[in-house]
């Protein structure tokens, strides 16, 4: 093919791909002075994360006295400094009103001002993963020591990437929250959305599969193992007959429940505490406290006589 030909067949392609209706929901404008999301930034972001939560495991902090203080404020002053250039991404990305420089400088003191309040949060995770991490420990015949489970368990990773995530979601980033969680589920195949309320000492077996929608409400000590799906049904449309957003419409999961793999609970029904979910099993109905939903031969058994699996 001859060179005039590539360059008529390359002019097509342009204009198509520069027609507004070709782009026009796939595109987003950027102004100058305004950051973009960075996936490599965040990654670093929570890269650091890790490394003040679990000491030791992550990074090169050396563990004494004299050394700790140090290594820990200088991986503060690192994080302040990527995610506030983050967090005002997400503000400027989410923003629809029209661009004044006092806008942006306004953005700017907010997201240095949820950046700290995000850095006091940093003790109040680790204490959080703590738990999370013995619960594994706990929950686990197969682990060997507290570290193992740091160090190789892909639930811990996907948990700390929601348990950042969500606080960054309370203090109000729009975008830079669900894109954390993403490079978990990337990372591990454990897709959780950073609204979702997740209480302490939680635990995923395994891991890969499992789906934690947006209004999710989990309690403590709640144990999941690969697979499992606390997921929605059908959505309930507008009247333009677009979904409706916002509303509750995913399981609540009281304390001290544990769902087997590949169970699948859909829409706003709540799971009792101390129940137990067996594997496979569908569920669209409220669950008693101590009850138990089994796969039988032929049908779905249902027990409340409080007895295990």
């Amino acid at each position: 093919m001859s060179r005039p030909d590539i360059k008529k067949r390359f002019e097509k392609i342009v204009d198509e791909l520069a027609a507004p209706t070709s782009y026009v929901k796939v595109c987003h404008e950027h102004y100058d002075d305004e950051p973009m999301p960075s996936i490599s930034e965040l990654q670093q972001i929570v890269e650091k994360c890790r490394q003040l939560i679990f000491p030791g495991f992550y990074g090169f902090i050396p563990i004494n006295p004299t050394t700790l203080k140090y290594y820990t404020g200088l991986l503060m002053d690192q994080i302040y400094e990527l995610l506030v250039e983050q967090v005002l991404a997400g503000l400027c990305f989410s923003c629809s009103q029209e661009r004044t420089l006092e806008l942006l400088k306004s953005r700017k003191e907010k997201s240095k001002d949820i950046t700290i309040n995000f850095i006091e949060s940093i003790p109040t995770i680790r204490e959080m993963m703590s738990k999370d991490v013995e619960a594994a420990y706990l929950n686990d015949p197969a682990a060997s020591h507290r570290g193992e489970v740091v160090f190789s368990y892909p639930s811990i990773r996907a948990i700390c990437n929601y348990r950042i995530a969500h606080t960054l979601y309370k203090l109000g980033v729009p975008m830079i929250p669900r894109i954390i969680s993403e490079l978990a589920h990337s990372e591990t195949g454990i897709d959780i959305h950073p609204h979702a309320q997740i209480g302490e000492s939680f635990a995923i077996d395994h891991g890969t599969g499992v789906v934690i929608g947006s209004t999710c409400i989990i309690g403590d000590r709640v144990q999941l193992f690969q697979g499992v799906t606390l997921g929605a049904k059908s959505f309930p449309l507008d009247e333009n007959g677009n979904p409706i957003k916002g509303i509750p419409r995913h399981p609540i999961v009281e304390n001290d429940v544990v769902i087997y793999s590949n169970a699948t609970i859909l829409g706003r029904v709540t799971v009792g505490h101390h129940a137990t979910i067996g594997g496979n099993v569908w569920v669209t109905d409220d669950v008693m406290p101590y009850g138990r939903i089994i796969q039988g031969r032929s049908r779905v058994e249902k027990f409340t006589d409080g007895g295990g699996i």
